[in-house]
This record gives C-alpha cells, structure tokens and sequence, in this order.
C-alpha cells in the first residue's frame, strides 16, 4: 500500500513556470523499451514469520518464481533456494503460510479462474488447494496463527456464488464453513478467524449480515441502496466491535466504531473532507489501529498509533523524498520489508530491524532505468464544461519545452477505480519517447465522494467521455499539446473511451490504441461472467438498460457507429479475456475494415484481461511504439 503526501494541485500558469526551468536542460537519454517492461531480476520480498527465512521472486525459465533463503544471507547469492518452477505463466504474488510452505494463486491462460497453490520450502513439494476444473478461488483468510490451515472462497458448486471452506494444508482435506443461500457476494471473518459476517445484495441493495458465533445463522443487521456502503475494515481487539468504512447519510466514506447490537455507526474515527477513507491498518501483535490512508494528490498516511508513526518517521529520515511502504512483516513485527519509491523509480527494498533501527539493502526493483533520467509526474486540475473539477496526473517529457508537445491521452480503466502519483512504467516509457501523458480521474473514479461517482451513471460516452475531451481541450489551450498530434490509449474501459473518443470526437485524435476495450454496449452487458450475475440489476442501474436505453446504449456504442471513425486504429485482445471477451474487439475489427480504416490488430490466444506473459508484453509495447511513432512525431 503506497503511502501519499499532499501537494497543492499546480495551475495552468504555475504548470508552465515549473516547466520552464526544464525546458533548458538535455532531453534525457532515450532508453530500451523492454528496460521499462521486463520482469525484476529480485523483487516481491517477503518474510516467514518467524523471521528465519526471506522469500523473492526472480526469474526461472523466463517465468517469476518463489525462492527462499535464510535471513542472515539477506542481499547476498549465499543460501538460495528455487521452491517453485512455474513455466507457463508467471507467479503474480505469493506469501508465508507459516514457517514451513508459501501460498500463491495461478490461472490457466488468462481465464481468470485463479487455484490456490502450496509449495513447501523443505521438500519443494508443489500442490494444487483448490484442484477444481472452471472454478475460482481466493484466500479469504490466511489464519496467521494457525500453521496449519486456511479458509478459502470458491465457486465449484455454483459457478455464480462463492462459498468459504476451511482447507487442511497439509492433506488437502476441504471442509464447508458457510454456504453461500444465493445471495452473498461478500465475506468477512474476525480476528480468531472466524466467518462473523456477510454482504448480501438483491441486484440493488445491499444488506449487512451478522453471527455471535459460527454455530448460529446469519442474521439482517441494515440494508442500504447501493449507492451507500457500511463496509467493514476491522474488528476492535475483543472482535465484538466492528471498524467500518460508511457513507450512509454523508458524501465522503469516514471510519467508524460499529455496533452489530444497534447497526448504527459510533464513535468516528476519522474523515476527510476532500476524499473517501476507506482503509484500516491493524497491528496484530499490538492489537491496536494504526492507521488509515488519505489519497487526494498524492498518498500520505494518517496515524492512530505513535508507535506506528515512529517507525514511519525512522524510515523517511533514512529515505527522504521517496514513499514509504512495508510489503511484508515477522510475526513480532519487529523486521519489516520496505519499499522506498516515487514518481520516478520503482525503487529499492529493505529489511528494517525496528529495535536496532536498522536499514538493510535487499536490491533496486530495476537497476537499468536512471531515476534522474525519469520524468515527473505532476498533479493537475482543470474545470469541466458544466463546472465539475477534474482531477489527474500530467507527465512531461524530461528536458523539453512544455510547449506544442505530442500527447498521449490515458484514460484509465474501471471505471470505477482512479489513478494515483506514484511510479508507472508505461507512463515513464511514453515520457522517455518524447510524449505528454494525461491522465485524468474522469466523474465516476472512485475515492472523491459518492456524487461525484454516482455523476457517471448511465454517463459511458457521455459526460464521462466529454471530461477526458476537456482534458484534452486544457491542454491545448495552455499551448502544450500540439492539437495534430493527439493520441488516445486505454486499456478495459479505457480501451471503451479511446474506441468512444475516435467516435464521438473523430478530429480530436490522430491515433488511437484500444487495449481489451468494450465496443458495443449490449453485446457487453450479455457477456458478463456468471458471478458477476448478482450485480447485473446494479450494472444496469449504473451503465443503462438494453430495453429502457437502447437509443442512448446504441450511441454510446463505438461499433455501431463506425461509421463515424476515421482515425487510425491499433487494437489488442487476449482470446481467453472472461470480462470484455474477444467478441468486443472482433466486431470493432471488422466494422472498421469494411470501411476501410486503418485497424491493426493483435490477439493473443494465451491471454486474458490484458497480457501478462512478459513476450507479449514486449510484442505489444514495440507495435504500440511503432504505431504511434508512425502518426505522431515525437518530441525532438
């Protein structure tokens, strides 16, 4: 979890004066593309429990695999050990179950239906949690003080719900914790472990279930429009009370004391007045908060806990002007893993000795990029056409004027999930190149308050579309975008809103890229994944119905409307993606080619909801490169 810091947003005027220094230096060096894409050769640190052991993924076969060595050997090669030797995909994140095996989670080609996998770091010994043909599984628990168990969530019985089984590592042995009746879409279990409540929903709205015990049946505590969440974040010591994250009654989610006897928040905790807070830390060897995180322009952590605040303290000290973050802990939380990282670098991992206030090194995530040679990343605002402000991120190619400058627009997926300050590779790569990025928290992202959400319903290709042409629009009026060299990228619905962009404002762009983007909005609604049915009465609230909209829905559906579209196109697919399925791109494809567009398109058939396989990552990254290289001229 990245820590975030304030920064007054810059204005038009200041943004120009910032760059104006810039524009005096040397372009920075141009570096490889596959520098910014290809796998760490050491990162993903994590500790066993008991701090014996440190664990890293690094590269085998071409493929992130888990290896281990003992603590004392930590920054050295002495001691490693391959625990797993995955080769078809690679392992995406893993941790210690206890001080004996580590658990992480595989798909099959990009399908999405992720099992859950043990290796023991003794033997080596690999075996499959969860071994059920099509269907997905979770870790709702790691049950941390139980060596030798976990509970996981699945959908075997039913492909669209998912139950909670308490699985026996060490036999495989599954049992049944709760069935899901049909309705429950959430689950959440207190500090011993055990399935204490529940989220429920009717398509709409949503319902908070309850239990003293696991022996009892859940019971109703509140119900609530969707459109308001009481969501809990933790349970208090005794785990009698409950943490929750609401915004029943208010715009901004706060933090509260819940009390399951009365179903009404309590003591507040704390609030933000510009954004949701919606996260809880919690010390369990402490058993105290200890803090929450606040995103607005940059994430910075609010504190509950001095104890908390004076490791966060000791850090920054050590490592000042980068974000502060711990990935993984010893069960005393006594050594931490720490990542140090800003706008610029992925950074550097540590092993930080709390008592002895000691920071060691582990390795920089990637060696080949030069901080000083990255670009920075520059919160920005501007006001959409009916007043609404819009927030984002603009990056500038280091070392060359802010002026008339060829952009790449970057919508971001979701939609309802927002971008952050921090560092991004393809954003750095598209700098390094000589291009502008915008990127924009269009109405709808989350983490700005519930009207500011609930503005994008039913707005896909509307409002929603009309702030990232206002984007666009700023930029040009302040003189850094060269309105002839405009490109559109996106992936998921940022993949919808380049595909809307080139429709709806077909003179705006010259070039665009849609990475696994929705096309035609009915074909879209139909093809959701069977657990994704008990939202489907919500999504259509959100996004539109096909009967009540089907003027509004076939407006808003770029391949309905090809006609409209004459900018050249690049279009990226992965064959197995379950949310926005290879039908979406196919059919954009062809209406394009029947009009003869310039449409290039890549699919991959070992692929889901975006690449993963580090060669096709490479692939696509070079086509991109060239494609836009080909329509617009890079700054020189």
């Amino acid at each position: 979890m990245n820590f975030r810091h304030w920064l007054t947003t810059l204005t038009s005027a200041s943004l120009i004066a910032a760059t104006a220094v810039s524009a005096q230096a040397q372009p920075a060096r141009q570096y490889p593309l596959r520098d910014f894409f290809k796998n760490p050769e050491q990162g993903y640190f994590r500790l066993s429990p008991d701090g014996k052991m440190l664990g890293f993924m690094q590269p085998y076969e071409s493929r992130m695999n888990i290896f281990v060595q003992p603590i004392d050997k930590a920054g050295s090669k002495e001691g490693v050990k391959r625990i797993t030797a995955e080769t078809a995909r690679d392992i995406s994140n893993y941790f210690f179950k206890g001080p004996q095996h580590v658990l992480y989670t595989k798909d099959f080609g990009g399908d999405e239906n992720f099992h859950v996998v043990m290796a023991d770091i003794t033997t080596g010994k690999v075996q499959d949690l969860t071994p059920h043909e099509g269907t997905q599984a979770s870790i709702l628990d790691a049950l941390p003080d139980d060596d030798d168990h976990i509970l996981v969530t699945h959908n075997k019985r039913d492909k669209r719900l998912f139950d909670v089984y308490r699985i026996n590592i060490k036999t495989g042995a599954e049992t049944l914790v709760a069935q899901n009746p049909g309705n429950i879409t959430a689950w959440n279990t207190d500090h011993a472990g055990k399935v204490r409540a529940a989220g429920a929903t009717d398509g709409v709205n949503k319902t908070l279930l309850y239990r003293e015990t696991e022996a009892e049946p859940f019971k109703p505590l509140l119900t609530t429009n969707f459109r308001e969440a009481v969501d809990i974040v933790g349970w208090t010591p005794d785990s009698k009370l409950m943490y929750v994250a609401s915004n029943r009654g208010r715009d901004k989610a706060a933090l509260f004391e819940f009390d399951p006897k009365t179903a009404k928040e309590g003591k507040l905790i704390y609030e933000n007045p510009n954004v949701d807070v919606d996260s809880l830390g919690w010390s369990r060897a402490r058993k105290v908060i200890t803090q929450t995180m606040v995103n607005f322009e940059k994430a910075e952590p609010v504190f509950f806990d001095k104890e908390s605040e004076r490791v966060y303290k000791a850090l920054k000290a050590k490592r000042p002007g980068y974000q502060i973050g711990v990935q993984s802990m010893t069960k005393d939380e006594n050594l931490l893993i720490v990542a140090a990282s800003n706008d610029r670098t992925p950074g550097t991992r540590y092993v930080y000795d709390v008592k002895a206030d000691k920071l060691t090194k582990l390795a920089e995530i990637n060696p080949a990029l030069a901080e000083a040679d990255m670009a920075e990343v520059k919160p920005i605002s501007y006001t959409a056409r009916d007043g609404l402000t819009i927030r984002g991120y603009l990056t500038l190619p280091k070392g060359v004027p802010a002026k008339n400058l060829p952009v790449i627009v970057n919508p971001h997926g979701g939609p309802w999930y927002r971008d952050s300050w921090g560092y991004n590779g393809e954003i750095q790569f598209l700098a390094n190149r000589g291009y502008a990025v915008l990127q924009m928290n269009f109405r709808g992202s989350v983490g700005y308050g519930r009207k500011f959400w609930e503005a994008s319903f039913k707005q896909w290709g509307l409002a929603m579309q009309d702030d990232i042409t206002d984007g666009v629009n700023w930029l040009i009026k302040e003189g850094i975008a060269d309105p002839k060299r405009i490109a559109i990228y996106g992936a998921s619905y940022g993949g919808y809103a380049t595909l809307m962009g080139v429709t709806k404002t077909p003179d705006l762009y010259a070039a665009a890229v849609d990475y696994v983007g929705v096309s035609n909005m009915f074909t879209f609604m139909k093809s959701i994944p069977p657990y994704w049915k008990p939202f489907l009465e919500m999504m259509t609230e959100m996004v539109g119905d096909a009967e009540k909209d089907k003027a509004q829905l076939t407006t808003t559906s770029p391949a309905l409307n090809a006609e409209r579209i004459k900018t050249p196109l690049f279009i990226a697919q992965g064959a197995k993606d379950p949310r926005v399925v290879k039908a979406e791109s196919d059919q954009m494809v062809e209406a394009l080619k029947k009009r003869g567009v310039a449409v290039e398109y890549m699919v991959k058939d070992n692929e889901g909801h975006g690449f993963r396989l580090q060669e096709n990552q490479f692939e696509f990254y070079e086509a991109m490169e060239k494609f836009l290289g080909k329509h617009l001229k890079a700054a020189k």
